[in-house]
């Protein structure tokens, strides 16, 4: 027999679904009928599945220890701990009991896009894992996991919900776009004013590119993208982007567009200046950065403390190496 104690994480979702990830190699045809049988309880009472979880609640499994194992799957640790591959130091720009901010650095996945990939969600998990914040017991039924998603070669905040209440109200506030971003990067030509740029794009999924189009195409979406220029030296400028809209490779290819492509951006980027910069300063990826969050005025308990909240994320250190070679002064 085993109890299991329903925690502030896995409070709010029905009793089937807790079950489901617990005994993941478990049919939901079996987990009904041991709740039928009263081989499964909740609080000492027969129950359905259908009940919704309080923090506190207690589950009893009748069943044999060998029983309970057979039905799980091997538990791993994803990708190991401070003493494995899998331990990157996090540079760490803001941690609470419900979430947690992180400059990213360029070269490193968001999220794994294949099996046996390590990316910062990883970093993530054994990070709280070897800080004592996340028992490895908890991972079956709940997984801290980040709330926005940069490119591979982008650098700059990402930020992760350590607890469910966490990952809820972050993914709300991205999703609808009440948490303001802001980007700074580096680009070719002189750029002397403030601008508010708009057109349509269209992903090429094969190829993983977009193209930006002044007017609207088949299968493109609607984009907006402003842009405020910080500093300069009448070759290159260095400029402040607020994404209105958020898809996928948007800042890149929409600047592109415009004849403003960003230093070292083999993608979208002029090949010469590219290749001029990778030879004077060693830079093989886009100087772009996501450098700045600010919260909602207003933020949902528990997380209404962060109200207004700023994080910021220093460029990297190439970042401002190249600046500072190029003699552009950072503002401030």
């Amino acid at each position: 027999m085993q109890t299991l104690t329903v925690t502030p994480n896995e409070a709010g979702q029905r009793m089937d679904k807790l079950l489901a990830k617990y005994l993941d190699q478990a049919g939901k045809g079996f987990l009904y009928k041991m709740m039928r049988k009263k081989n499964i309880t909740l609080n000492g009472k027969k129950c359905d599945g259908s009940e919704h979880l309080k923090e506190g609640d207690e589950i009893q499994l009748f069943l044999a220890d060998g029983t309970i194992e057979k039905f799980q799957a091997a538990h791993k640790v994803p990708g190991g701990t401070a003493a494995g591959h899998g331990y990157k130091k996090l540079d760490i720009i803001y941690e609470d009991k419900h979430i947690l901010a992180v400059n990213k650095p360029s070269g490193m996945l968001s999220q794994k896009a294949r099996e046996g990939d390590m990316s910062l969600n990883e970093y993530i998990l054994n990070y709280l894992i070897d800080s004592g914040g996340l028992p490895i017991s908890q991972l079956r039924t709940f997984k801290p996991s980040i709330c926005n998603r940069l490119d591979r070669n982008t650098s700059g905040l990402v930020v992760a919900g350590k607890s469910l209440a966490g990952l809820q109200v972050m993914n709300g506030v991205f999703k609808d776009r009440s948490l303001h971003k802001y980007y700074q990067c580096l680009v070719n030509g002189q750029v002397t004013e403030k601008k508010l740029i708009a057109g349509f794009l269209r992903k090429d999924e094969a190829a993983n590119t977009v193209t930006v189009y002044p007017l609207e195409v088949e299968d493109s979406v609607p984009i907006m993208t402003e842009y405020l220029p910080l500093a300069g030296n009448g070759t290159y400028t260095l400029l402040q982007v607020t994404l209105i809209t958020g898809r996928s490779h948007q800042i890149r290819a929409h600047l592109a567009s415009i004849g403003h492509s960003i230093v070292g951006d083999y993608k979208y980027g002029r090949q010469d200046m590219n290749d001029a910069m990778k030879k004077k300063y060693g830079v093989r990826s886009q100087l772009l950065h996501s450098w700045k969050l600010v919260m909602p005025d207003k933020l949902p308990e528990p997380l209404d403390y962060l109200s207004g909240k700023e994080m910021l994320a220093g460029l990297p250190d190439q970042f401002a190496r190249v600046l500072k070679g190029e003699g552009i002064r950072i503002p401030g």
